[in-house]
């Protein structure tokens, strides 16, 4: 059986979590609590050499990195595809998980590190600046999602990245205007109704 060593807070453990579950494979979770510092220990580091989540072992073949992994799943259990048919369209869709593990959850990333400090010692700014770093993200999806139901046309990876962070934009109220970013918003809802969304919270 798939081993998926996660932690449930974190957004690109829940971006395996869902794959895994979109592609209704069975898998043992195994939390590394961060918190506790247990993605330090000998152990694990034998399994994640950068002391990072998620790792997955697929009966000894051990991984990491989340977008490596969901392509892995993605070329050895093929069915049902997260990716597009057309080449096209795979290239979109890894483009735009890349859009999102480079430009959006590391401002979300920024926003969860100041706001675990003490009020009176976190970076307004900074938190500010990241906030409107999203926002500029959301224009682009606002444009990407143009006349489509997915990022990629189909449901994909892309679409399951960006997924992993609905959470923390609930949590943090940073909310999609519907009446500026209305593919967007919709796009959201679209998501959200997946059983995997839900299914992939812990």
């Amino acid at each position: 059986m798939i081993k998926l060593y996660t932690f449930p807070p974190s957004t690109n453990s829940r971006k395996v979590r869902i794959a895994l579950l979109e592609k209704g494979l069975e898998f043992e979770r195994v939390n590394v609590d961060l918190t506790k510092r247990e993605q330090k220990n000998p152990e694990y580091l034998k399994i994640h050499p950068f002391g990072q989540v998620p790792s997955l072992d697929d009966e000894g073949f051990v991984l990491y990195d989340s977008t490596v992994i969901n392509e892995y799943l993605e070329d050895e259990y093929p069915y049902p595809s997260l990716m597009p048919s057309d080449s096209e369209g795979r290239a979109r869709a890894r483009l735009l998980e890349d859009f999102r593990d480079s430009h959006f959850n590391p401002y979300c990333v920024q926003i969860i590190y100041e706001m675990r400090k003490p009020e009176g010692e976190r970076d307004a700014q900074r938190i500010d600046n990241a906030k409107a770093q999203i926002a500029a993200c959301f224009d682009r999806l606002e444009n990407e999602l143009q006349g489509k139901e997915y990022l990629a046309g189909t449901f994909s990876i892309a679409d399951i990245a960006f997924m992993a962070n609905f959470d923390f934009l609930d949590r943090f109220a940073i909310a999609v205007d519907p009446n500026k970013h209305k593919n967007t918003a919709a796009w959201i809802d679209r998501l959200k109704a997946r059983p995997s969304y839900a299914a992939s919270a812990t």
